[in-house]
């Protein structure tokens, strides 16, 4: 799919990359499976089944707006680890990115540590494809105003952070995040982030060394 011919303002999901949907999962008949369905529904399906394979595809100015995430990946399948990980990376390198995970595993755990970590949605293995459907078109219409706002000058953020850290710590998270949405919107140009939040360059250099973010490659 084409990024946006819109280069001095780019969202973090490009508009044309709405319905693109990244299904990880290591079940090659499950992956089929899901990935014709979505398909079927007018989704634009990638497919990734590991978390190398899945970030690599994050990593494109072309990344999917929504990823659909089993939580067991290889090469520890039984361990919610490497989908953990990926879920962690994915929102890294596109913050604005909806999440919807996937477990057969133990599912309080997993919900609460998936919904820290910033999952948009939480579905259980076995999951019907009607409701699978039903959360990707709920985080296709998300993702989409998150867009739009974006166009406004505005970004939604999500901080998850212990009540006894204090503020300064949630502050930090926000400050990241919205540090993160920026750089992404502007393809990481520094002089267009800077412009963006309203800060002079020397600061948005400051801050990617205080945080340690890098241009994925």
């Amino acid at each position: 799919m084409a990024p946006s011919a819109d280069s001095k303002q780019t969202p973090p999901v490009s508009p044309s990359a709405q319905c693109a949907v990244l299904l990880v999962e290591d079940d090659a008949a499950l992956r089929g499976y899901l990935g014709s369905a979505l398909g079927d529904a007018g989704f634009t399906v990638q497919l990734a089944h590991d978390r190398a394979s899945a970030l690599a595809c994050m990593a494109l100015p072309t990344a999917p707006a929504i990823v659909v995430l089993d939580l067991g990946l290889p090469p520890q399948p039984s361990t919610m680890r490497e989908g953990l990980l990926t879920l962690h990376d994915t929102l890294r390198l596109q913050p604005a990115t909806k999440v919807i995970v996937l477990t057969g595993q133990n599912e309080t755990v997993a919900a609460q540590e998936a919904i820290r970590q910033g999952a948009f949605d939480f579905l259980t293995k076995p999951t019907a494809m009607a409701v699978v459907l039903q959360a990707v078109q709920r985080a296709s219409l998300f993702a989409r105003e998150d867009a739009r706002m974006v166009l406004r000058g505005e970004a939604r953020i999500a901080v998850t952070a212990r009540l006894g850290d204090g503020l300064k710590e949630a502050g930090a998270q926000a400050e990241e995040q919205l540090l993160r949405r920026s750089l992404v919107a502007a393809d990481y140009n520094v002089a267009l982030t800077a412009r963006n939040l309203g800060i002079a360059r020397e600061h948005v250099y400051y801050y990617l060394n205080k945080y340690g973010i890098q241009r994925p490659d």
